[in-house]
């Protein structure tokens, strides 16, 4: 078994692709994904904020000073036209005329007492949906001055009495979490997308190549006229899979944690690193304990999927499909009250990406990990034994 693993691991360091999958990969997908998302969302920030878009109101004179407000607004030009009617707007919209219409129904009279609706009108589709925050903020800014007008009328002139009649319950928010929990949260939610993919994607490649790969080459056959058991040899190969496997995820885990720390050194993230600081050594060795029957899963999978598959990119359209059935457990975990319990902890895939969250928070609990560990170690071993009997068959290796 080790002698088969040796030479399959020597072939593996000689194979520049397959380096590239596991050791470049891994280094350079966070800095890639940070840089890349982060240049985007600035330029699509800038790009909102700079952006001018045209605004009609169809009576104004209801609201002057709502009207100034849009005016000046540095987001928006208040065109001059004749748009008679909400109909109108729409046209002109849909012509690409105008960006947003503005119809405001009757004038906010504060003797009146009764409520005026105004409506927006814009091409949700063209993806400007800011602009009805922007128009909401001055909407919000008129409606003030109304209100205090509201309230004089009816005698009403302290600043606590119209707070009253208009909120007399305030809601405060007292959290219980500390930083770390709260960070721990957020980043657990993030980090089983970017890290379960992963260990199958260190696995992937590998297997493909010693299962499809070799039946390609036709290496496979001298291999098996070897004095070598069918099992060691399959066991040999599996171990060089897990390796890579557990390879690229602790190179990703290396990666983002250097990359970082680079970022703390532009990026004010003191109470980000503050909170992560409190994670222990053992909790680390607690995220790797459950990584690796994980690895061990996939690595069966995919071993077998490749010992099944007549040629390489047979095997690789089969990758494919596996890649994306990945995400529906790890989607499962950040589902609305999805937790982590000694039920969910049977649940595969799931239970590592709860775990992960948990550790994160630091809420973990040693008894629910115990079983997460044990049952996917029961469930790595069925599937290494079915590796096994997959490969013992004639009717599979020779298809």
């Amino acid at each position: 078994m080790f002698e088969v693993f040796l030479k399959e691991i020597k072939e593996l360091l000689r194979d520049r692709k397959t380096l590239m999958f596991i050791v470049a990969l891994p280094l350079l997908i966070f800095p890639v994904i940070f840089a890349v998302v982060g240049y985007m969302m600035a330029m699509a920030n800038l790009e909102a904020e700079q952006e001018v878009h045209k605004v009609y109101i169809i009576g104004a004179e209801a609201a002057p000073e709502f009207t100034e407000a849009v005016k000046y607004h540095k987001n928006f030009e208040l065109v001059s036209a004749d748009y008679a009617n909400k109909n109108d707007i729409i046209q002109a919209i849909q012509n690409e005329e105008l960006d947003v219409g503005i119809v405001i129904q009757a004038k906010a009279q504060p003797e009146s007492r009764e409520q005026t609706t105004w409506q927006v009108i814009y091409n949700d589709s063209a993806r400007i949906n800011y602009l009805f925050r922007y128009i909401e903020e001055l909407k919000e800014q008129y409606q003030s001055k109304v209100q205090t007008l509201s309230f004089n009328a009816l005698g009403v002139t302290k600043e606590s009495e119209m707070e009253f009649l208009i909120s007399p319950i305030k809601l405060e928010k007292v959290d219980t979490a500390d930083a770390r929990e709260s960070w721990g949260e957020k980043i657990g939610v993030l980090l089983p997308y970017l890290l379960i993919p992963i260990v199958l994607t260190g696995a992937v490649y590998p297997a493909i190549d010693l299962g499809a790969g070799e039946k390609e080459r036709g290496t496979l056959e001298t291999l098996l006229l070897t004095p070598i058991s069918r099992t060691n040899i399959v066991l040999g190969k599996f171990l060089t899979v897990l390796s890579a496997s557990l390879a690229t995820a602790s190179l990703s885990i290396l990666s983002m944690g250097l990359w970082l720390f680079v970022a703390r050194t532009f990026v004010n993230v003191s109470e980000f690193t503050v909170a992560l600081s409190h994670i222990t050594f053992v909790e680390l060795l607690a995220m790797l304990s459950l990584l690796i029957p994980l690895a061990a899963m996939f690595s069966s999978i995919v071993l077998s999927i490749s010992i099944y598959a007549r040629t390489f990119k047979e095997a690789q359209n089969y990758m494919g499909p596996l890649s994306m059935l990945v995400f529906i457990p790890v989607m499962i975990s950040v589902m609305p009250n999805m937790e982590l319990t000694y039920k969910t902890a049977f649940i595969p895939v799931t239970n590592v990406a709860l775990a992960i969250k948990e550790l994160l928070k630091g809420t973990s609990e040693i008894g629910i990990l115990a079983v997460i560990v044990g049952s996917s170690i029961l469930l790595a071993v069925g599937l290494l034994a079915f590796c096994v009997r997959w490969f013992n068959q004639e009717k599979v290796l020779f298809r």
